[in-house]
Protein backbone atom coordinates (compact mmCIF):
# COMPACT_ATOMS: atom_id res chain seq x y z
CA UNK A 1 0.00 0.00 0.00
CA UNK A 2 3.11 2.14 0.67
CA UNK A 3 4.32 1.57 -2.61
CA UNK A 4 1.53 2.43 -4.26
CA UNK A 5 1.52 5.86 -2.83
CA UNK A 6 4.95 6.85 -3.89
CA UNK A 7 4.04 5.80 -7.20
CA UNK A 8 1.39 7.84 -7.47
CA UNK A 9 3.45 10.78 -5.86
CA UNK A 10 6.40 9.67 -8.59
CA UNK A 11 3.55 10.06 -11.22
CA UNK A 12 2.66 13.66 -10.33
CA UNK A 13 5.54 15.18 -9.76
CA UNK A 14 6.68 14.01 -13.15
CA UNK A 15 3.66 15.41 -14.47
CA UNK A 16 4.37 18.94 -12.94
CA UNK A 17 7.76 18.66 -13.62
CA UNK A 18 6.72 18.29 -17.48
CA UNK A 19 4.39 21.52 -17.22
CA UNK A 20 6.93 24.04 -15.83
CA UNK A 21 9.11 22.47 -18.79
CA UNK A 22 6.45 23.35 -21.70
CA UNK A 23 5.73 26.76 -20.01
CA UNK A 24 9.41 27.60 -19.80
CA UNK A 25 9.61 27.06 -23.88
CA UNK A 26 6.68 29.57 -24.17
CA UNK A 27 3.78 27.26 -24.03
CA UNK A 28 3.95 25.95 -27.60
CA UNK A 29 5.41 23.47 -29.58
CA UNK A 30 5.25 25.14 -33.09
CA UNK A 31 7.64 26.74 -35.14
CA UNK A 32 6.35 30.40 -36.19
CA UNK A 33 6.14 33.30 -34.28
CA UNK A 34 4.98 36.87 -34.40
CA UNK A 35 1.88 36.57 -35.71
CA UNK A 36 3.02 35.99 -39.74
CA UNK A 37 1.57 32.82 -41.10
CA UNK A 38 4.47 31.00 -42.45
CA UNK A 39 7.22 32.76 -40.85
CA UNK A 40 10.07 30.68 -39.38
CA UNK A 41 10.26 31.38 -35.96
CA UNK A 42 13.08 35.10 -35.71
CA UNK A 43 13.04 35.95 -39.38
CA UNK A 44 11.25 39.08 -40.69
CA UNK A 45 10.64 39.94 -44.74
CA UNK A 46 13.54 42.72 -45.44
CA UNK A 47 11.39 46.51 -46.16
CA UNK A 48 12.67 49.28 -48.18
CA UNK A 49 10.76 52.51 -47.44
CA UNK A 50 10.24 54.93 -50.37
CA UNK A 51 9.42 58.58 -49.44
CA UNK A 52 8.01 60.91 -52.27
CA UNK A 53 7.77 64.67 -51.43
CA UNK A 54 4.46 65.78 -52.92
CA UNK A 55 1.26 65.04 -54.92
CA UNK A 56 0.85 68.60 -56.85
CA UNK A 57 2.97 66.96 -59.32
CA UNK A 58 1.16 63.99 -61.00
CA UNK A 59 4.25 62.17 -61.57
CA UNK A 60 5.14 60.92 -58.33
CA UNK A 61 1.55 58.47 -57.59
CA UNK A 62 1.25 57.67 -61.10
CA UNK A 63 4.45 57.21 -62.17
CA UNK A 64 7.49 56.61 -59.44
CA UNK A 65 5.69 54.75 -56.87
CA UNK A 66 4.15 52.13 -59.41
CA UNK A 67 7.53 51.88 -61.19
CA UNK A 68 9.02 51.54 -58.66
CA UNK A 69 7.21 48.94 -56.49
CA UNK A 70 6.96 47.08 -59.49
CA UNK A 71 10.93 46.50 -60.20
CA UNK A 72 11.69 45.74 -56.46
CA UNK A 73 8.85 43.07 -56.32
CA UNK A 74 10.25 41.54 -59.75
CA UNK A 75 14.01 41.84 -58.42
CA UNK A 76 13.23 40.79 -54.87
CA UNK A 77 9.47 39.54 -54.53
CA UNK A 78 10.43 38.84 -50.55
CA UNK A 79 11.14 42.16 -50.05
CA UNK A 80 8.41 44.42 -48.80
CA UNK A 81 7.80 48.47 -50.41
CA UNK A 82 7.02 51.05 -47.38
CA UNK A 83 5.81 53.98 -49.35
CA UNK A 84 4.78 57.45 -47.85
CA UNK A 85 3.56 60.91 -49.35
CA UNK A 86 4.44 64.00 -47.61
CA UNK A 87 2.16 66.30 -49.53
CA UNK A 88 4.69 69.33 -49.64
CA UNK A 89 5.31 69.35 -45.60
CA UNK A 90 8.66 68.28 -44.53
CA UNK A 91 8.06 67.92 -40.98
CA UNK A 92 5.60 65.34 -41.99
CA UNK A 93 8.28 63.57 -43.82
CA UNK A 94 10.67 63.57 -40.72
CA UNK A 95 7.64 61.33 -39.07
CA UNK A 96 7.22 59.24 -42.05
CA UNK A 97 10.65 58.65 -41.99
CA UNK A 98 10.86 58.21 -38.39
CA UNK A 99 7.73 55.93 -39.03
CA UNK A 100 9.66 53.44 -41.62
CA UNK A 101 12.71 53.03 -39.51
CA UNK A 102 10.84 52.06 -36.40
CA UNK A 103 9.03 49.68 -38.94
CA UNK A 104 12.14 48.18 -39.52
CA UNK A 105 13.09 49.80 -42.75
CA UNK A 106 16.92 48.80 -44.20
CA UNK A 107 17.07 51.48 -46.90
CA UNK A 108 15.29 54.56 -47.11
CA UNK A 109 14.91 56.01 -50.78
CA UNK A 110 14.06 59.47 -49.91
CA UNK A 111 12.98 62.42 -52.77
CA UNK A 112 13.36 65.37 -50.25
CA UNK A 113 10.86 68.21 -49.81
CA UNK A 114 13.71 70.33 -48.34
CA UNK A 115 16.97 69.61 -49.35
CA UNK A 116 18.42 70.87 -46.62
CA UNK A 117 16.08 69.82 -44.13
CA UNK A 118 16.23 66.28 -45.04
CA UNK A 119 19.37 66.12 -43.87
CA UNK A 120 18.20 65.22 -40.44
CA UNK A 121 16.74 62.10 -41.59
CA UNK A 122 19.94 61.49 -42.98
CA UNK A 123 21.62 61.71 -39.64
CA UNK A 124 18.92 59.49 -38.16
CA UNK A 125 18.48 56.31 -40.84
CA UNK A 126 23.08 56.17 -40.62
CA UNK A 127 22.89 56.30 -36.61
CA UNK A 128 20.27 53.15 -37.01
CA UNK A 129 22.69 51.29 -40.17
CA UNK A 130 20.58 52.21 -42.83
CA UNK A 131 21.80 53.62 -46.36
CA UNK A 132 19.92 56.64 -48.05
CA UNK A 133 19.40 57.11 -51.67
CA UNK A 134 18.47 60.62 -52.59
CA UNK A 135 16.09 60.17 -55.57
CA UNK A 136 15.48 62.59 -57.84
CA UNK A 137 15.92 65.54 -55.45
CA UNK A 138 19.51 65.74 -54.21
CA UNK A 139 20.04 66.16 -50.13
CA UNK A 140 22.36 69.11 -49.27
CA UNK A 141 24.76 68.13 -46.91
CA UNK A 142 24.55 65.13 -45.61
CA UNK A 143 26.28 61.51 -45.87
CA UNK A 144 23.89 59.91 -48.66
CA UNK A 145 24.67 56.98 -49.75
CA UNK A 146 23.91 57.11 -53.48
CA UNK A 147 21.81 59.83 -55.93
CA UNK A 148 19.94 58.92 -58.46
CA UNK A 149 18.32 61.98 -60.85
CA UNK A 150 18.52 63.23 -63.95
CA UNK A 151 20.70 66.05 -65.54
CA UNK A 152 18.88 69.31 -63.87
CA UNK A 153 20.87 71.76 -65.33
CA UNK A 154 20.68 70.59 -68.69
CA UNK A 155 16.74 70.87 -67.66
CA UNK A 156 16.57 74.13 -67.50
CA UNK A 157 18.91 74.82 -70.42
CA UNK A 158 16.84 72.82 -72.72
CA UNK A 159 13.62 74.66 -72.00
CA UNK A 160 15.38 77.73 -72.06
CA UNK A 161 16.71 77.05 -75.29
CA UNK A 162 13.41 75.71 -76.83
CA UNK A 163 11.37 79.01 -75.75
CA UNK A 164 14.13 81.16 -77.08
CA UNK A 165 14.51 79.89 -80.39
CA UNK A 166 10.68 79.66 -80.71
CA UNK A 167 10.55 83.20 -80.05
CA UNK A 168 13.93 83.94 -82.49
CA UNK A 169 11.52 82.46 -85.06
CA UNK A 170 8.50 84.20 -84.37
CA UNK A 171 10.71 87.58 -84.37
CA UNK A 172 10.27 88.49 -80.86
CA UNK A 173 13.83 87.69 -79.91
CA UNK A 174 14.85 90.33 -76.96
CA UNK A 175 11.00 90.54 -75.81
CA UNK A 176 10.06 90.10 -72.58
CA UNK A 177 8.81 87.11 -70.67
CA UNK A 178 7.73 85.57 -67.48
CA UNK A 179 9.53 83.23 -65.41
CA UNK A 180 7.93 80.98 -62.71
CA UNK A 181 10.54 78.90 -61.18
CA UNK A 182 9.88 75.81 -58.60
CA UNK A 183 10.24 75.66 -54.83
CA UNK A 184 13.16 77.23 -53.73
CA UNK A 185 13.64 74.39 -50.90
CA UNK A 186 14.47 72.04 -53.99
CA UNK A 187 17.62 71.49 -55.20
CA UNK A 188 16.21 70.91 -58.71
CA UNK A 189 14.55 73.83 -58.64
CA UNK A 190 17.34 75.81 -57.87
CA UNK A 191 19.19 74.28 -60.85
CA UNK A 192 15.81 74.69 -63.54
CA UNK A 193 16.58 77.97 -62.46
CA UNK A 194 20.47 78.12 -63.55
CA UNK A 195 20.05 76.09 -66.84
CA UNK A 196 17.18 78.84 -67.96
CA UNK A 197 19.01 81.36 -67.19
CA UNK A 198 22.29 80.75 -68.32
CA UNK A 199 20.60 80.53 -71.86
CA UNK A 200 18.33 83.46 -71.29
CA UNK A 201 20.11 86.22 -69.69
CA UNK A 202 21.04 88.93 -72.23
CA UNK A 203 18.97 87.76 -74.86
CA UNK A 204 15.27 87.98 -73.36
CA UNK A 205 13.88 90.65 -71.16
CA UNK A 206 12.72 89.39 -67.52
CA UNK A 207 9.17 91.24 -67.03
CA UNK A 208 8.26 89.31 -63.92
CA UNK A 209 9.87 86.60 -62.36
CA UNK A 210 8.65 84.20 -59.20
CA UNK A 211 9.07 81.31 -57.20
CA UNK A 212 6.27 79.03 -56.62
CA UNK A 213 7.02 77.50 -53.14
CA UNK A 214 4.70 74.28 -53.52
CA UNK A 215 5.12 73.95 -57.50
CA UNK A 216 1.68 74.40 -57.25
CA UNK A 217 -0.69 75.16 -60.31
CA UNK A 218 -2.89 77.39 -58.33
CA UNK A 219 -0.29 79.46 -56.71
CA UNK A 220 1.36 80.04 -60.42
CA UNK A 221 -1.97 80.83 -61.64
CA UNK A 222 -1.95 83.70 -59.19
CA UNK A 223 1.62 85.18 -60.00
CA UNK A 224 1.08 84.93 -63.99
CA UNK A 225 -2.10 87.21 -62.52
CA UNK A 226 0.27 89.62 -60.93
CA UNK A 227 2.74 89.45 -64.13
CA UNK A 228 -0.09 90.21 -66.47
CA UNK A 229 -1.20 93.04 -64.24
CA UNK A 230 2.25 94.77 -63.95
CA UNK A 231 3.44 94.00 -67.79
CA UNK A 232 -0.19 94.39 -69.52
CA UNK A 233 -1.74 91.67 -71.98
CA UNK A 234 0.50 92.73 -74.61
CA UNK A 235 3.28 93.18 -72.49
CA UNK A 236 5.03 90.35 -72.81
CA UNK A 237 5.67 87.37 -75.64
CA UNK A 238 6.11 84.50 -73.83
CA UNK A 239 6.34 81.97 -70.35
CA UNK A 240 9.14 79.85 -68.61
CA UNK A 241 7.44 77.65 -66.66
CA UNK A 242 9.88 75.04 -64.55
CA UNK A 243 7.17 72.36 -64.81
CA UNK A 244 4.20 71.22 -66.05
CA UNK A 245 1.94 71.94 -63.30
CA UNK A 246 3.10 75.91 -62.69
CA UNK A 247 3.05 75.76 -66.96
CA UNK A 248 -0.92 74.90 -66.75
CA UNK A 249 -1.44 77.41 -63.98
CA UNK A 250 0.39 80.25 -66.10
CA UNK A 251 -2.18 79.08 -68.73
CA UNK A 252 -5.32 78.95 -67.02
CA UNK A 253 -4.17 82.69 -65.84
CA UNK A 254 -3.63 84.27 -69.48
CA UNK A 255 -6.83 81.98 -70.83
CA UNK A 256 -8.82 84.20 -67.43
CA UNK A 257 -7.32 86.96 -68.83
CA UNK A 258 -8.64 86.81 -72.74
CA UNK A 259 -5.18 85.57 -73.96
CA UNK A 260 -4.68 82.84 -76.41
CA UNK A 261 -2.01 81.09 -74.50
CA UNK A 262 -1.03 79.80 -78.67
CA UNK A 263 0.17 83.36 -78.82
CA UNK A 264 2.76 83.07 -75.81
CA UNK A 265 4.85 79.88 -75.78
CA UNK A 266 5.37 78.63 -72.55
CA UNK A 267 7.52 75.59 -71.23
CA UNK A 268 6.82 72.73 -68.98
CA UNK A 269 8.39 69.42 -67.31
CA UNK A 270 7.37 66.11 -66.79
CA UNK A 271 5.66 65.41 -69.58
CA UNK A 272 2.17 65.15 -67.77
CA UNK A 273 -0.72 63.88 -69.61
CA UNK A 274 -2.31 67.21 -69.51
CA UNK A 275 0.28 68.63 -70.80
CA UNK A 276 1.20 66.66 -73.82
CA UNK A 277 -2.78 66.90 -74.23
CA UNK A 278 -2.05 70.77 -74.66
CA UNK A 279 0.80 70.56 -76.71
CA UNK A 280 -0.87 68.83 -79.24
CA UNK A 281 -4.03 71.48 -79.25
CA UNK A 282 -1.08 74.01 -79.13
CA UNK A 283 -1.83 75.67 -75.88
CA UNK A 284 1.92 74.47 -74.31
CA UNK A 285 4.49 74.60 -76.50
CA UNK A 286 7.39 72.26 -75.12
CA UNK A 287 7.68 70.46 -72.26
CA UNK A 288 10.77 68.19 -71.12
CA UNK A 289 10.73 64.12 -70.88
CA UNK A 290 12.31 62.27 -68.21
CA UNK A 291 11.99 58.52 -68.07
CA UNK A 292 11.00 58.06 -64.94
CA UNK A 293 10.92 54.10 -65.88
CA UNK A 294 14.81 53.91 -66.01
CA UNK A 295 15.21 56.19 -62.58
CA UNK A 296 12.45 54.53 -60.33
CA UNK A 297 13.99 51.33 -61.89
CA UNK A 298 18.22 52.44 -60.97
CA UNK A 299 16.96 52.88 -57.72
CA UNK A 300 14.76 50.07 -56.91
CA UNK A 301 18.07 48.31 -58.30
CA UNK A 302 20.34 49.88 -56.01
CA UNK A 303 18.06 49.69 -52.71
CA UNK A 304 17.66 45.99 -53.64
CA UNK A 305 21.29 45.60 -53.73
CA UNK A 306 21.59 47.71 -50.40
CA UNK A 307 18.85 45.80 -48.39
CA UNK A 308 20.61 42.22 -49.56
CA UNK A 309 23.94 43.39 -49.10
CA UNK A 310 24.51 42.29 -52.57
CA UNK A 311 27.13 44.06 -55.37
CA UNK A 312 26.01 47.26 -56.81
CA UNK A 313 24.21 45.88 -60.47
CA UNK A 314 27.37 46.72 -63.19
CA UNK A 315 24.16 48.50 -65.42
CA UNK A 316 24.28 51.13 -63.62
CA UNK A 317 26.77 53.81 -64.87
CA UNK A 318 28.44 55.39 -61.89
CA UNK A 319 29.57 59.40 -61.92
CA UNK A 320 29.97 62.18 -58.74
CA UNK A 321 27.92 64.75 -57.41
CA UNK A 322 29.11 66.84 -54.65
CA UNK A 323 25.64 67.81 -52.47
CA UNK A 324 28.10 69.82 -50.43
CA UNK A 325 29.69 67.70 -47.78
CA UNK A 326 31.13 64.87 -49.89
CA UNK A 327 31.27 63.42 -53.61
CA UNK A 328 27.70 61.07 -53.84
CA UNK A 329 28.26 58.43 -55.94
CA UNK A 330 25.24 59.06 -58.84
CA UNK A 331 23.37 57.95 -61.71
CA UNK A 332 22.45 60.25 -63.70
CA UNK A 333 19.87 60.35 -66.38
CA UNK A 334 19.44 62.30 -69.69
CA UNK A 335 16.08 64.56 -70.10
CA UNK A 336 14.87 65.16 -73.61
CA UNK A 337 12.55 68.15 -75.41
CA UNK A 338 9.15 67.02 -76.54
CA UNK A 339 7.44 69.37 -78.88
CA UNK A 340 4.02 68.73 -80.38
CA UNK A 341 6.06 66.52 -83.49
CA UNK A 342 8.27 64.27 -80.89
CA UNK A 343 5.52 63.23 -78.73
CA UNK A 344 5.10 60.15 -81.10
CA UNK A 345 9.14 59.44 -80.96
CA UNK A 346 9.62 60.30 -77.21
CA UNK A 347 6.56 59.65 -74.86
CA UNK A 348 4.58 56.99 -77.12
CA UNK A 349 7.09 54.98 -78.02
CA UNK A 350 8.74 54.62 -74.58
CA UNK A 351 5.40 53.62 -73.90
CA UNK A 352 5.46 56.68 -71.09
CA UNK A 353 1.42 57.21 -72.44
CA UNK A 354 -0.53 55.64 -74.78
CA UNK A 355 -2.30 57.32 -78.25
CA UNK A 356 -5.63 56.42 -75.93
CA UNK A 357 -3.89 57.86 -72.80
CA UNK A 358 -3.64 60.72 -74.95
CA UNK A 359 -6.52 61.31 -77.83
CA UNK A 360 -9.56 61.66 -75.53
CA UNK A 361 -11.43 64.12 -77.55
CA UNK A 362 -12.20 64.52 -81.36
CA UNK A 363 -10.06 67.70 -81.27
CA UNK A 364 -7.42 65.64 -79.61
CA UNK A 365 -7.74 62.60 -81.74
CA UNK A 366 -7.78 64.66 -85.08
CA UNK A 367 -4.40 66.65 -83.87
CA UNK A 368 -3.08 63.64 -82.54
CA UNK A 369 -3.33 62.49 -86.57
CA UNK A 370 -1.63 65.53 -87.84
CA UNK A 371 1.43 64.12 -86.31
CA UNK A 372 1.17 60.83 -86.09
CA UNK A 373 -0.20 60.09 -82.74
CA UNK A 374 -3.30 57.26 -83.40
Amino acid sequence: MRAKKVLVLFVALAMLLGVVSLTGCGGTTGGTTGGTTGTPSGTTALKIALLLPETKTARYDSKDKPLFEAKVKELAPDIEVIYSNSNQDATEQQSQADAALTNGAKVLVLDPVDAVSAAAIVVKAKAAGVPVISYDRLISGADIDYYISFDNAQVGKLQGQALLDKLTKDGNAGKTIVMINGAPTDNNAKLFKQGAHSVLDGKVKIGAEYDDPDWTPDKAQGEMDQAITKLGKNGFVGVYCANDGTCGGAIASMKGAGIDPKTRPTTGQDSELAAIQRILLGEQYMTIYKSINQEANAAAELAVALAKKTAIPTDLTITKVNNGKLDVPSVILVPVAVFKETIKDTVVKDGFWTPADILTSPALKTAGAAVGVQ
